[in-house]
């Protein structure tokens, strides 16, 4: 009976082991294939296959700079047709110039996009900066140290962005409104400081480093060796990234990508550097301006606190409830926005090296909300970086420079820019709603 039992059994288990033994190697299959795709998506990727991946984005609707190359190719070829000194070095460096007060202010309205709001208060923020500056310098008084009026006159432009950001916070009211009064409250505060300290309205810089801002050059060795040095460091900080990224076995992009990249830099600020001392030479306010670029360019990509003004502007309430204090975010947005808008005051006072009524008005704070939206910072939200700042400034102050050579009336001039804002708005709707219909957004 016994052994009748055990002859029974025998084949019994091996039906049950065989089927266990194959579960068991296919599992092991299917881990080894896992880890296999882990290892490949950690792996650097071809130059094809990344231009065949942002092609899919392009036609997918995420156009990136795209719109803005265009834009500036055909702007140059238009103006260079019908007014040959626009691609004359002298023209260049009055760009740069001209561009320069613009992409300040910009800057902090990137910002301020990001979390889906608006600050139409800017223009006249800055001219106050730029006032008080001017008054802490006049030889009539005691005149402070340049460095002491130009900090406190940044300092009184950051304390008015704290005072509009937590209203707008603390009280719920929209952006919108509150900067729209804070439009109307400065610049009758620039009229006051304007006509009540100045018999003539106009207030007149005479310090020589305040002047020389925006009226002083780069010796053409200097620009060539601060050409180098930002090479270098551009070169350095994505080598950086890139082993960051590779030590956490995360997908990078090809290293032919980043020489391609580099040589383009290089060859396109070489040319720029090179066609500037032409003429006069680097404008110190560009170098300005780069620093202030490469500053919050790395707060934004690189900080926890520009992580947080991308989590606020994508999704307020997701925000919220990963632990994210967003109002504390909205309100050193609105300061930023109003520092970058108090240095750029100064920037174009230095430019016009006096300050009077009309500082801060006329179309400037239309010239720097189109300069973000052109550069690609959407009006919803969540996309856009500073860069934006300087390329949508760049065809901003390429089409009023062209416009400026041609001598077109200003009615024409302000038709031109609604249009090419609404153009840049128009291109950011349609782009977000392909990505939200692609699965990109």
């Amino acid at each position: 009976m016994s052994k009748e039992f055990d002859q029974d059994s025998a084949p019994i288990d091996d039906i049950q082991l065989e089927p266990i033994a194959e579960d068991i190697d296919d599992i092991q299959q299917e881990v080894a294939q896992v880890e296999g795709v882990k290892l490949a998506s950690a792996s650097e990727d071809s130059l094809s296959d990344f231009v065949r991946d942002w092609w899919i984005r392009v036609r997918a609707g995420d156009l990136g700079s795209l719109p803005i190359v265009a834009g500036l190719i055909a702007i140059a070829i238009i103006f260079g047709i019908l007014e040959p000194l626009f691609f004359s070095s002298r023209n260049f460096v009055n760009l740069l110039l001209q561009m320069s007060g613009i992409t300040t202010i910009a800057i902090g309205i990137v910002f301020v996009l990001l979390i889906a709001e608006i600050d139409l208060s800017v223009g006249y923020v800055g001219a106050v900066g730029a006032i008080i500056m001017a008054l802490l310098l006049r030889e009539s008084g005691p005149a402070w140290p340049w460095w002491l009026a130009i900090g406190t006159g940044l300092l009184i432009t950051a304390a008015i962005g704290l005072l509009q950001g937590t209203i707008i916070t603390k009280a719920g009211v929209p952006s919108f409104v509150v900067t729209l009064a804070g439009w109307l409250v400065w610049s009758g505060v620039v009229l006051i400081l304007t006509t009540e300290l100045s018999t003539a309205g106009v207030i007149v810089i005479q310090n020589s480093v305040v002047l020389g801002i925006a009226n002083s050059f780069l010796p053409a060795m200097w620009g060539w060796i601060l050409w180098a040095a930002a090479l270098i460091v551009y070169l350095g900080l994505q080598l950086n990234r890139r082993r960051a990224l590779q030590r956490q076995e995360l997908p990078t992009s090809p290293m032919s990508l980043l020489i391609l990249q580099f040589i383009g830099l290089a060859v396109i600020t070489g040319v720029a550097v090179w066609y500037a001392n032409q003429d006069r030479g680097v404008p110190v306010v560009a170098l300005i301006m780069g620093l202030f670029l490469i500053f919050w360019s790395f707060v934004a990509a690189r900080t926890r606190f520009g992580r947080y003004v991308y989590a606020v502007g994508g999704n307020p309430e997701a925000a919220r409830r990963a632990g994210i204090n967003v109002d504390r975010i909205r309100i050193y947005v609105f300061m930023i926005s109003s520092f970058m808008a108090g240095v750029g005051g100064i920037i174009l006072a230095s430019r016009l090296r006096s300050v009077d009524t009309n500082s801060g008005g006329g179309n400037l704070v239309l010239n720097v909300i189109a300069a973000a939206v052109i550069g690609g910072t959407s009006l919803f939200g969540g996309v856009g970086r500073p860069l934006s700042a300087l390329l949508g400034a760049l065809i901003i102050a390429s089409v009023e420079n062209g416009m400026g050579l041609l001598g077109l009336p200003s009615g024409i001039k302000f038709v031109v820019s609604g249009l090419v804002l609404l153009a840049a708005v128009l291109i950011d709707a349609f782009s977000r709603r392909s990505r939200e219909a692609s699965g990109i957004a």
